[in-house]
């Protein structure tokens, strides 16, 4: 039998790692990690990229921003990756103050006042716009990024003569236009209180949370078309809608506030309305959503391709995952809200959610003050 010195030994050239077996190595890999990976050789950026699209493909991440109520109000960000299912600290230069941080279909972040309109629509917050702010005060309005433009309707002070009143921000030409104003229909509801809305390039669909009377509106022709009713199952008490890739999804707490049933989920067809349910959270889920203490009177929901995330706005401590999968239906489950757990309860949060690929993060971490930590929790 032969045998080898130590020395022998250490002489050996390491075996490189390569095909297959790489892959699924970087299939295991944090996103984030992914980016100096593909900087190795090119064989290790070929690899990345043949893991990410064949063995663990990128999912939307959720985000979850926080901003201080006392100056200097300052803002922070935490991501969950459902691809690693892991949370992400993500460090940045805090956001110019404008007013309270808020959110829209998902992946418009903005703030309004009467003066100024600020806003980011890029995944990852590294750019911001600041424009002057709509004729009409508001305090609550349905904002909305349809196409290049930010539809501002409803919410207006009360001394402002139409309550319905709809500004349009063209983010091409910089410049402000109105638009008919909200239907009459939706004058005791028009604000972001009491409205859901989903947005596709063309059009913006609001519904009534109560109700599920529904109505659309085109920015280029600045018309209002409907009312459609969204109410597939008359149990329904409170529905919110949005896009989830290119199919509008209908989400329906089914009971009362005092004894939630279930949750369904349907996909609505955007030019008959008609809806086709694809889901149903399962009653273990739908016991932790609704708790004995807080009564669910309401759902926050964000959207991305496959991925819905549902949570309670009055208790956020656990958030709900429905993923749609192939041939129909949904995977469902849920994950701890570490954001919450260490989170001051004074301070305001607001939901995005948006597909985050490699180019996405390289250019975030080439731009400076901007770091991601993975966020391990004892």
């Amino acid at each position: 039998m032969a045998t080898f010195s130590k020395a022998a030994v250490a002489q050996q050239p390491e075996a490189p790692i390569h095909g297959d077996i790489l892959e699924a190595i970087l299939s295991h890999l944090p996103l984030m990690d992914l980016v100096p990976a593909s900087r190795v050789s090119k064989s290790w950026s070929l690899a990345v990229s043949s893991s990410l699209q064949a063995v663990n493909k990128p999912a939307p991440w959720l985000i979850l921003h926080t901003q201080g109520s006392r100056p200097p109000y300052a803002t922070a960000a935490h991501a969950y990756d459902p691809r690693s299912r892991l949370w992400i600290e993500i460090s940045h230069p805090s956001i110019k103050h404008i007013s309270a941080l808020r959110s829209s279909s998902s992946n418009l972040l903005y703030m309004l006042s009467p003066y100024r309109l600020s806003f980011s629509t890029d995944p990852l917050r590294l750019t911001w716009r600041e424009v002057s702010a709509p004729l009409m005060w508001r305090i609550d309005p349905i904002v909305a990024l349809v196409g290049r433009q930010i539809v501002v309707a409803g919410g207006t002070c009360d001394f402002e003569d139409d309550p319905l009143a709809v500004e349009i921000y063209d983010v091409d030409s910089s410049t402000w236009t109105a638009g008919d104003s909200m239907p009459a229909a939706l004058k005791d509801s028009a604000a972001s209180t009491w409205l859901s809305i989903a947005a596709s390039e063309s059009t913006l669909y609001v519904t009534e949370k109560q109700s599920g009377v529904t109505h659309t509106f085109d920015p280029e022709t600045k018309k209002w078309h409907g009312p459609y009713v969204l109410r597939p199952d008359n149990r329904t008490f409170y529905s919110v809608i949005g896009f989830s890739g290119d199919r509008l999804i209908l989400i329906g707490v089914i009971g009362d506030a005092d004894n939630v049933e279930s949750l369904k989920v349907w996909e609505v067809d955007s030019e008959t309305f008609e809806s086709e349910e694809v889901g149903e959270m399962p009653g273990v889920l739908v016991e932790k959503l609704s708790s004995e203490d807080v009564p669910l009177s309401s759902v926050g929901v964000c959207m991305a391709k496959d991925f819905v995330y549902i949570y309670n706005p009055a208790q956020a401590a656990e958030l709900f995952v429905c993923e749609f999968v192939g041939g129909g239906g949904c995977r469902w489950r849920s994950v701890e809200n570490v954001v919450a757990r260490s989170r001051n309860l004074t301070e305001r949060l607001a939901f995005t959610c948006s597909k985050i690929g490699l180019e996405e993060l390289q250019r975030a971490m080439r731009s400076e003050g901007r770091r991601f930590t993975v966020r391990v929790d004892r």
